[in-house]
């Protein structure tokens, strides 16, 4: 769609990692629109798996992904919109944190939807991760997304003894209708060596974290169709407006609207829908249910310091030759159930190898209160020094 266009400004994400001294090497493949879990709906093909190449890379950050594990770069930038930077992060065996909603700036990237737009980083280590976030967080007053924003030296201190750690398992995170036993198992395993070392653990119950996923469904939809009828920008914010790149989306979507990938286009006829014919009611309602889930995860989290799940309930999709469209929908979405809810309510959520299944890697998923991404990565570096990273 927008393969033409070349801003002539940089993300505020991009100036900060110069200032900071990185190296940008190169742009990395993603899902098309970023519109898909699974890594194969980029307009370049799919993207292998670096641990398999007969399996996908994860979406929509795939190259993020794909790119750290491989070794070509020490860090990427991945955007978080469903659990885009998480889940290539579990799929491929490294780390991916969705920092807190409104942490890093936003402005200089293309989003779906302001309410549920992330950026954050991908690396090989938490401490990489850490350090990124050091450089990326902050206000910088372009973006409507950030009000008073509050940062932390993230790299500092990050060694936590485990017995300084309660950890709530959240029961609705594991044994889903799209659970792989291997994972729960594996994550389950990584958990219980936390214990050995000395973190406490708690069994938490959070029943709405089951309505999660078609909460975000609820203010994905209409908001990513609001979004794309914005011209890729959206209306009624304050903040800069990229008038190069609404001129350059509002062309391409007139012109070559066909091109759009399948999941798009089912989320512009399913908006309209919703929007035409309930008058924008169930975003309405879902948006107010995404209060009420995150008092749900705050309420949880007010005894523990992180909610520990698996990322992904299943591991990385095998490659096929010819899917079908119904298969590539499904396909794009049905790894969701854990991170979409996130998205929803903006708590910081880190996802780190926690092993293996069947020879592919396995995400675990911390989650923390707002603005407390320093603890979320802490524990984090308690898992990365006690469990085995390699698939």
């Amino acid at each position: 769609m927008l393969s033409e266009y070349v801003p002539s400004t940089d993300a505020t994400v991009a100036t900060r990692l110069l200032e900071a001294g990185a190296t940008i090497t190169g742009k990395l493949n993603m899902e098309d629109m970023a519109f898909s879990g699974s890594g194969e709906l980029s307009a370049h093909g799919p993207v292998p798996n670096p641990r398999d190449p007969d399996h996908l890379a994860g979406g929509s950050s795939s190259g993020s992904g794909a790119a750290v594990v491989n070794g070509d770069v020490d860090v990427a930038i991945g955007t978080d919109q469903a659990g885009s930077i998480r889940i290539p992060a579990a799929w491929c065996g490294c780390v991916g944190h969705k920092p807190t909603y409104g942490l890093v700036p936003y402005t200089g990237i293309v989003g779906l939807g302001r309410s549920f737009d992330h950026a954050g980083p991908l690396a090989r280590s938490v401490e990489d991760c850490a350090r990124t976030l050091e450089a990326i967080a902050g206000a910088d007053g372009l973006d409507p997304r950030q009000g008073a924003v509050p940062t932390e030296p993230y790299a500092e201190d990050l060694e936590t003894d485990p017995a300084d750690l309660t950890i709530g398992v959240l029961e609705e995170g594991f044994d889903r209708e799209e659970s792989e036993p291997g994972v729960d198992e594996t994550v389950t395993g990584a958990l219980e060596e936390l214990a050995d070392a000395g973190a406490e653990l708690h069994e938490v119950s959070v029943p709405m974290h089951r309505d999660g996923l078609a909460i975000w469904n609820g203010i994905a939809i209409e908001e990513t169709t609001a979004t794309i009828a914005g011209e890729g920008i959206g209306s009624f914010g304050n903040g800069y407006y990229d008038t190069e790149l609404m001129a350059a989306f509002g062309r391409a979507r007139r012109e070559r609207a066909d091109e759009f990938p399948p999941t798009v286009k089912l989320v512009i006829a399913l908006g309209e829908y919703l929007a035409e014919e309930y008058h924008g009611r169930f975003y309405a309602r879902a948006r107010n249910l995404a209060l009420d889930l995150a008092a749900a995860y705050d309420e949880a989290l007010a005894d523990v310091d992180v909610l520990a799940m698996p990322t992904t309930p299943q591991t990385a999709h095998e490659r096929l030759e010819n899917p079908s469209r119904l298969q590539v929908l499904e396909r794009a979405v049905n790894m969701l159930e854990n991170t979409a809810p996130f998205d929803a309510t903006g708590h910081p959520a880190l996802s780190v190898p926690a092993g293996s299944s069947d020879g592919l890697p396995v995400g675990l998923m911390l989650v923390g209160e707002a603005f407390d991404d320093r603890t979320v990565l802490r524990a984090g570096r308690a898992v990365e020094r006690r469990v085995d990273w390699n698939a």
